[in-house]
């Protein structure tokens, strides 16, 4: 299984949701599951992760995760080649290495990263940046690419992003 997370921050509240889907071409989500939680810190530059990977760690408890599962997050999980981690590196260490996580960024972080692949999906002229840990990027790259949907964020990605600002 296939499982997405995307946080939304409200003023005094964070809504992640989480699409889980059975293979990278699929065009419906399995399940989803959602919870609304205190904000666990403001936002903090270069630190992003100290304000939505408890909210990540917090819905993984409802989540029953298996041997073969991957895990996508909206960000990085790599940011550079000296081995600094985004989000996706941390949420990688809280899960003691055990399950691939993807990180799908929409903006471009400028340091050099051997590790992050360029994504151009439909006719975007706009790419998604790539990076991964207990994957490889060039295995994942052509999966991403072949994802539901013909725009630039996949269709499931879409709907993930959509559901996190229903208030």
């Amino acid at each position: 299984m296939i499982y997405a997370f995307d946080t939304y921050y409200y003023d005094d509240y964070a809504n992640t949701i989480c699409i889980a889907f059975e293979d990278w071409t699929s065009e419906n989500e399995n399940e989803i599951f959602s919870e609304k939680t205190s904000v666990a810190s403001s936002y903090e530059s270069g630190a992003f992760y100290k304000r939505e990977l408890p909210c990540i760690l917090s819905l993984l408890e409802k989540i029953n995760l298996k041997e073969n599962d991957i895990i996508i997050i909206d960000g990085y999980v790599t940011l550079n080649d000296e081995g600094k981690i985004g989000l996706g590196g941390y949420l990688y260490e809280a899960l003691d290495k055990k399950y691939p996580v993807i990180g799908l960024a929409k903006n471009e972080f400028t340091t050099p990263d051997s590790q992050r692949r360029v994504i151009l999906r439909g006719e975007s002229k706009t790419p998604l940046f790539l990076t991964a840990k207990g994957a490889d990027v060039d295995e994942i790259k052509p999966k991403i690419e072949q994802m539901h949907g013909s725009f630039r964020i996949p269709a499931l990605l879409k709907k993930l992003d959509q559901l996190t600002r229903v208030y």
